[in-house]
Formats: C-alpha cells, structure tokens, sequence
C-alpha cells in the first residue's frame, strides 16, 4: 500500500508503525510524509478560514473568523462567518452595529456573546490605534482582545503570508503522536516546531494536519489501519485504533 513511501524510509521501516514503540520521526521522514498528506487531505473541504483566506487574503476577516473558530465546529464557524460578514465586513461598518446585534449573527458559536463584545472592542481599537488596519507582528495582534497565539499566527500567515507556526489540538496531537516533538501543551509545541521544522514546512503545516485530524488521525479511535502514512507513524499514545 506504502509503495515508494516505505522505499523511503529504507531501514527506519523496521518496528515503525507498531503501538507503543517510541520511535522519533525526523526531518527526513517528514519531508516524505507531507507531500503525501498534501495530496490525501484534498478530498476534504478546506477548512473555513483558510478558504476565505485565499480568496480575497483580507487580515481583519481571518482574525475575526478566527475568533469565531474557537471551541467552535467547522460547520458552525463557517455559516456564523458568513453571516457576520453579509453584516459588516470592516472594523468601521463592525462597529455600526450593537452587541445584540452581532450576537444573533455569529449564534451558536462557542460563547457567542463573549466573541461579539471582543470582536467590537478590537474592532474600536483597530480604528483608534492602527487606522482600521490589523496588526502584522505578533506583538501587536496579541495585544488584541481574546487574541492568542495560535490565533496570532493564524492572521500572520493565512491574512499577511508571513511564515508562522498555527498550533491548534490537531497539530499539537499529531505530531506528538508521531514522536516528532514531545511536548505537553500547543504553546510549548509551537516553541519545539520553531526549533525543529524546516520554515518551508512552517506555512502548511497548520493547514494539512487540521484536515487530517479532523478526518482522519482523530484524537480517539484514528484510522491507523488505512492510514497513508501508517508506515512511518509510531502511533505514541494511540491505544485504540481502527
């Protein structure tokens, strides 16, 4: 099934792939595995902020879709998104508009009534403190209400094309799992990928393994059986596997 994939890998192959052997994947295995997982995740539908992203590559909608993302579904983020920007679609029409207002937009996004005060008080900031325009330096967009780092580097590199590291659940569980980093939280995980992952990796990395986390490397029961890139992964942590 592996074909030219476990080709690849030559004598690493031995064990991997097996539960529990803790087998570190490095730079050389992932520069197999991720063009193949860019090929594999292109049956699915790009997730919201990154199809928006590449239409019109606006920073304010990314961060604000980004906002609504969080300890929110895929599905629900994508129709509150597109339901707030028919609304307004800058911080000037955002802040035409009350709390209430946005609220009965962006519901039943994950606490709908917090986001909707946030997205108004960063909207008022943007245009008092950077004439309308977001923040292209972490530094800055951290110092905008309820942003946080992943959500930083989201904007830095899906609004600005700067290269930048998005770790998310997704990114944070796969890659411990593959044993490429061993890290306890996604802001620790970030700080282990600057060290080690490659910057041409930095851009995508966020974007593939989201999808196939989402789809297909869950956070129980993956599917190791039929996994692409079964023959390379370690399965650490992985009790239960279909």
């Amino acid at each position: 099934m592996f074909g030219a994939l476990e080709a690849g890998f030559g004598s690493q192959r031995t064990g991997v792939g097996r539960p529990g052997r803790r087998i570190s994947m490095d730079n050389r295995t992932l520069s197999l595995i991720l063009p193949r997982l860019k090929d594999f995740v292109e049956q699915w539908e790009l997730p919201w902020v990154e199809a928006d992203s590449r239409r019109g590559r606006d920073p304010f909608r990314v961060l604000v879709a980004c906002l609504l993302s969080l300890r929110t579904q895929e599905n629900t983020t994508r129709a509150a998104s597109e339901r707030l920007f028919r609304l307004a679609g800058t911080p000037a029409e955002m802040i035409r508009h009350s709390s209430r207002e946005i609220e009965g937009a962006i519901y039943p996004v994950g606490f709908y009534r917090t986001k909707a005060q946030n997205i108004l008080a960063l909207s008022r900031l943007l245009i008092e403190k950077y004439e309308s325009k977001v923040p292209d330096t972490m530094e800055g967009l951290l110092q905008l209400k309820g942003v946080g780092r992943k959500t930083a580097n989201l904007v830095l590199a899906a609004g600005y094309q700067i290269p930048a590291i998005c770790v998310d659940t997704h990114v944070h569980r796969i890659t411990n799992r593959w044993g490429y980093v061993r890290t306890k939280t996604p802001d620790e995980t970030e700080q282990a990928l600057r060290k080690k992952l490659p910057p041409k990796y930095w851009m995508e990395v966020n974007r593939v393994l989201v999808m196939f986390g989402q789809n297909w490397c869950k956070p129980i029961s993956p599917k190791c059986t039929t996994c692409p890139i079964g023959a390379a992964c370690p399965r650490i942590g992985v009790k239960h596997h279909r």
